[in-house]
């Protein structure tokens, strides 16, 4: 191990000497209170230490030890419901270590409890052939997650050995015999954070990541394995809107990592996750969760590492042939922290003192989101999406956080401090945002929802264009300016407005929408545009077709339970003809 001592302290950064033998990225501990660090800069034998904890006090002379590992995860039986800081230090055990609620410094806690004992099933027998990837047994982790223990990256060769019955994470289950030496496999194996998990291939991105909000599913959807940011200012519903897509994205593990934001909304998802019902299993949310809360209290250095602490066990549970949805909440505040120890390290600012690199760091990021098929002689794919939110000072997405960010992703998600004003939730605006992916899942969506759902989300995109460009003619002249046609065109843009793109999280039905339902909504609303448009060339009232009854029941569809919907649809469909025949003064229509 190399052995130096701190020369200068600087905030979270420290200067140590004596460093030559250290590497990059190595995890150090700082002084006699053993501080948790990773060397960042290597000068001669100059060494920069980024400090994950809080550095005051610290002076010249004290050791500096090189642990000779870089910075890692452990990934075994018990991430799940967990909750860690942003270097994998798990919070509830720190809290009976030091007895209060507030962390203590150079507090050692292994990330994965020691002491508990899980039962492990082997898949595989002794003599079996197995390569890194493969599965050579599970352990039931909660009701809904089976964890699959795999062969660590690098192991080939023959089962020698494999054991059954209770284990703890540090104990031998199976010896693989490779070559001229016996590997010892455990419950548990490590891997650098820094480092991609490896995988056999990347698949085109063509399965949709279904989120049950239709602004998301019917307008801007993700797919399994895609990239989105959702940038947007203060109260805009960032959080909460990344909280709904854990809650229902059609995803078998959830990573959230809280990355430098305020420890109210922290302290909301672990309130709130415990107590919900999955709706796939009846059972908590948090049976299939990992929280990494690394609020804005906690070391600024930290939360550089946190992202990619929540990326690798992202990573590690995709390899097991799950899909995975990675919520980073916020980007922003990882950029901040790197802003800050480029100046530390007396780097060449780029724009807005924000690091040069900041663009590849981002990239490095999202690339490892992705549709892949895993290692191991099975092929079992697994998918990997990752969800940003980005926080730019004053909603400004012209800052390079933002701008460096959607370079890189598929699918922006513009949050509007108008909507949000409005009490428009989501406050997505459906005029900037966009999605890549939606080309490639149309065949996905034909073929499984119905041939109607492409053209009819187009015709609903149309009549929003459209809306906008008369909302300019409204505003200098008035609504009464506008010919009954175009009227009726607003009117309808109105009830997609409000009907389909407006959704309350918090009402119980309306929080989520089945994709048949969502198509279901998207045809009532415009069956009343065809239908009213024909009996307005036919003669009808513009003020007969506007004040229809039936309207509110079209807007009220989207409170019917999803055992309901078929008949409830067939009768407004019969009530919203005979609406129109009345209008138009005929019996039939």
């Amino acid at each position: 191990m190399s052995k130096g001592v701190i020369k200068k302290v600087a905030g979270p950064l420290v200067i140590a000497e004596g460093m030559r033998d250290a590497n990059m990225f190595d995890v150090v501990r700082v002084s006699n209170q053993r501080l948790i660090g990773e060397i960042i800069e290597i000068h001669g034998d100059q060494a920069s230490v980024q400090v994950y904890e809080e550095t005051s006090g610290l002076g010249p002379g004290e050791p500096v030890e090189s642990m000779d590992v870089p910075l890692s995860v452990e990934l075994g039986p018990g991430l799940i419901a967990s909750i860690y800081d942003g270097i994998q230090r798990p919070l509830d055990d720190i809290m009976k270590v030091t007895g209060g609620n507030s962390l203590k410094r150079g507090v050692e806690v292994p990330s994965l409890k020691r002491d508990r004992k899980w039962q492990f099933d082997p898949t595989v027998k002794v003599g079996d052939q197995v390569e890194a990837g493969d599965i050579i047994g599970t352990v039931k982790e909660t009701d809904v997650v089976e964890h699959r223990i795999m062969v660590p990256y690098g192991i080939k060769g023959t089962v020698k050995e494999i054991k059954c019955g209770e284990f703890t994470v540090d104990q031998v289950v199976a010896v693989v015999s490779g070559g001229d030496k016996d590997t010892e496999l455990t419950l548990m194996q490590r891997w650098p954070v820094r480092k991609g998990r490896p995988y056999q291939r990347k698949l085109p991105p063509q399965t949709p990541l279904v989120t049950g909000q239709r602004v998301v599913d019917a307008f801007f959807p993700i797919a399994k394995g895609g990239v989105a940011a959702v940038p947007g200012p203060f109260g805009s519903g960032k959080t909460v809107i990344q909280h709904q897509l854990a809650k229902w994205a059609e995803a078998d593990i959830v990573v959230y990592i809280g990355c430098g934001e305020r420890g109210n909304e922290m302290t909301d998802v672990l309130n709130e996750f415990p107590e919900l019902k999955d709706p796939k299993t009846g059972k908590s949310l948090m049976e299939r969760t990992v929280l990494i809360a690394n609020t804005s209290d906690m070391p600024v250095a930290a939360r550089e590492a946190s992202i990619y602490t929540g990326i690798t066990i992202a990573e590690y549970f995709r390899d097991m042939g799950y899909s995975v949805a990675l919520m980073a909440d916020s980007t922003s505040r990882w950029a901040e922290a790197l802003r800050e120890m480029s100046g530390r390290l007396e780097e060449m600012p780029g724009e807005e003192g924000y690091p040069a690199y900041l663009g590849s760091r981002l990239a490095q990021f999202y690339e490892r989101a992705g549709h892949v098929v895993c290692l191991g002689k099975e092929g079992r794919e697994g998918a990997l999406s990752a969800i940003g939110a980005v926080s730019p000072p004053g909603g400004d997405i012209s800052e390079p956080v933002s701008q460096a960010t959607l370079r890189i992703v598929k699918v922006f998600w513009g949050l509007d401090s108008a909507l949000a004003y409005k009490r428009h939730f989501p406050a997505i605006n459906w005029l900037t945002s966009y999605s890549l992916y939606v080309d490639n899942m149309g065949k996905w969506f034909n073929e499984n929802v119905s041939d109607q759902w492409m053209p009819c989300r187009q015709g609903m995109m149309s009549l929003l264009q459209e809306e906008a460009e008369l909302e300019e003619i409204v505003k200098m002249v008035g609504m009464d300016a506008l010919s009954p046609t175009d009227r009726l065109k607003m009117e309808a843009a109105r009830s997609i407005r409000e009907d389909f793109l407006h959704q309350n999280s918090f009402h119980e039905v309306d929080t989520y929408t089945s994709l048949n339902k969502q198509l279901l909504m998207m045809k009532l609303v415009l069956a009343y545009y065809e239908k009213a448009k024909k009996a307005l060339e036919d003669g009808a009232s513009i003020q007969g077709l506007l004040k229809m009854p039936i309207r509110e029941k079209i807007g009220r569809f989207k409170y019917t339970l999803d055992n309901n919907i078929n008949s409830e649809y067939q009768a407004i469909m019969a009530e919203l003809d005979k609406e129109i025949a009345d209008t138009m003064g005929k019996e039939d229509f």
